[in-house]
């Protein structure tokens, strides 16, 4: 089976690397994995990691017809933080035209997975969320992210394809882990639901390799969700510093200068339930962010950076 990972970025390219390593559990060589990155610096690191890179921008339909076949698609770009324009440009216009254009081809792929965000649900004042709580959109770009899973699901089928929507919590891990943000504070109140990036990008090749989901969505985190303030505390006494000071939501909401995102993340307070991740079999390397955090902290105790 081939895999195209397009928008080969931080997940795409830990995807690919697990998929190619000898050593792990899944059965694919390197000509059997391809990353799509649009620039030269994104093509190295794919290079890199061990597998096959080709070198297109998603947004350009004459730069779709040079990327090869594969029998399964493994969408997983990003607008880079940018507005609901940049993000549809990218979630839902940039999808269609992967989806039409490798429909189109001869050698059609019948399996896709898109890399969604659970942005979409909305506020849930700390109630837990799961694949069955309705989503609620509150914010132009999270309704980009809320039809981006539609074309996922419902044009994919359209297109004989069978898609998955993998939607993801906080993603973290090397070069993400922001450690600094939260021993240093101030920390505003709220819930962190969080999955490290060797279990994003290991989920995805699970549900690949034992072929499940197909037609559905699968939300991606990890085993407990936790207070940011909690977590801030725990972070700072495992580095061995002090707490850091804490702000309520009122408190942070007062901030003329807060951005969008910044003000829909304060807002959307939820626990997010790896249930039925855990019951379709998938084992985490880091269940917490107790493991994940490990080497980071160990380091900033030894280095003090």
């Amino acid at each position: 089976m081939t895999v195209l990972v397009l928008g080969c970025g931080y997940i795409g390219i830990e995807l690919g690397r697990q998929l190619v390593d000898p050593a792990g559990a899944h059965d694919f060589d390197s000509s059997e994995v391809v990353g799509v990155r649009r620039s030269a610096e994104g093509i190295e690191q794919i290079e890199a990691a061990g597998f096959t890179a080709v070198q297109a921008d998603l947004t350009n339909p004459d730069a779709l017809e040079r990327i090869p076949d594969a029998e399964t698609l493994v969408f997983a770009a990003s607008s880079g933080g940018r507005g609901a324009d940049a993000a549809r440009e990218i979630y839902v216009d940039a999808q269609k035209q992967v989806l039409e254009q490798f429909a189109s081809r001869e050698n059609s792929p019948d399996r896709y997975v898109y890399t969604s965000s659970t942005g979409v649900y909305g506020d849930h004042d700390g109630g837990w969320v799961d694949e069955e709580t309705p989503i609620d959109p509150t914010t132009e770009k999270t309704k980009v992210l809320a039809e981006a899973e539609r074309v996922a699901i419902e044009d994919a089928q359209h297109h004989g394809i069978d898609g998955t929507v993998a939607r993801f919590s906080g993603l973290y891990g090397p070069g993400r882990y922001r450690l600094h943000r939260y021993i240093e504070g101030p920390v505003t109140e709220g819930y962190l639901n969080m999955v490290h990036q060797a279990d994003a990008a290991g989920s995805v090749a699970f549900l690949l390799a034992a072929d499940l989901a197909r037609g559905e969505t699968v939300l991606v985190t990890d085993d407990e969700p936790v207070s940011k303030w909690e977590f801030a505390d725990w972070l700072a006494a495992e580095c061995g510093v002090e707490s850091p000071p804490k702000r309520t939501k009122e408190q942070r909401l007062d901030d003329d200068g807060l951005s969008e995102a910044a003000r829909r993340r304060i807002l959307t307070s939820k626990r997010c339930d790896n249930a039925k991740l855990r019951a379709l079999g998938y084992e985490f390397s880091y269940p917490t962010f107790r493991e994940g955090y490990r080497e980071r902290i160990e380091s900033y105790r030894n280095q003090g950076e």
